[in-house]
C-alpha cells in the first residue's frame, strides 16, 4: 500500500501488541548498483566499445577518450540512482512478518506475513551481502512490476518479493524468525539445533 505518514521508520503504523522489531537495515547501495543496474555489465560494455577505437579505421586514443568520458558519466548517473534507491528502502523484519518499504517519489509499503512464507532463498550479492527471496505459500497480490526492484528477477507470473543487499548476519535471524512463526518449523528447528530444513536456501 501506498502511505505518507510514517510513526515508526520503515513502517506505516505502529506495531500492535505482541509484535517486535528483530531487525531492521537499508540495502547496500554498491549491491544495488550492482545487482539492480548492473553496474559491472555497463562498465565491461563502454570497455569494449572503448576498445574498437584502436581497431583498424577507428578513432584511435581520441575516441577511446571520449567513449570513457561518457562511461563515466553513465556510470555516475547509475551510482546516483542506485543510491536514491537504498535511501528511499527501509526492509524491518519482525517476529510477525516482513515489511518493505521502498519508493523514490512515493513511498510504498508491502506486509509479507512469516506464516505465509514458504521458502527464503539466499544469493551472493558481494562481500558479506545477500539478497533473500520470499516464495509465498499464497498467490502473492502485487504484481512483478509494482514490486521492482524488491522482488526476484524474471518471476513475472509468481512475484516473489526480494531483500536486496542486506548482510548476511540478517540470514540466521530470518531462519529463527520464520520457525518460530509456524509450531511446526520450531518442532522441526527444535530437532535439528540451528536449521530450519526446507526453508533457507540457495537461489538458482
Amino acid at each position: 500500500m501506498e502511505y505518507e505518514d510514517e510513526p515508526i521508520p520503515g513502517l506505516p503504523g505502529r506495531l500492535p501488541p505482541g509484535e517486535q522489531i528483530l531487525w531492521q537495515g537499508t540495502p547496500d547501495w554498491l549491491g544495488v548498483a550492482r545487482g539492480v543496474f548492473h553496474a559491472r555489465l555497463v562498465m565491461i560494455w563502454f570497455v569494449f566499445v572503448a576498445s574498437l577505437a584502436f581497431v583498424a579505421g577507428g578513432t584511435g586514443l581520441t575516441g577511446a577518450l571520449v567513449t570513457m568520458a561518457v562511461a563515466a558519466l553513465g556510470l555516475a548517473v547509475l551510482a546516483v540512482l542506485a543510491r536514491a534507491q537504498a535511501k528511499s528502502t527501509i526492509y524491518t523484519l519482525t517476529n510477525k512478518r516482513v515489511v518493505l518499504r521502498f519508493g523514490v517519489a512515493l513511498p510504498k509499503c508491502v506486509n509479507v506475513p512469516l506464516a505465509l512464507v514458504g521458502r527464503a532463498d539466499v544469493k551472493a550479492a558481494g562481500s558479506g551481502i545477500v539478497d533473500v527471496s520470499l516464495t509465498p505459500t499464497v498467490r502473492f497480490p502485487l504484481a512483478y512490476l509494482q514490486m521492482w526492484p524488491h522482488v526476484r528477477p524474471w518471476k513475472f507470473g509468481s512475484p516473489q518479493p526480494m531483500l536486496r543487499s542486506v548482510p548476511e548476519s540478517f540470514v540466521p535471524l530470518l531462519s529463527d524468525a520464520l520457525a518460530k512463526a509456524d509450531p511446526a518449523r520450531a518442532t522441526a528447528a527444535s530437532a535439528d539445533a540451528g536449521t530450519v530444513p526446507n526453508m533457507i536456501g540457495a537461489a538458482a
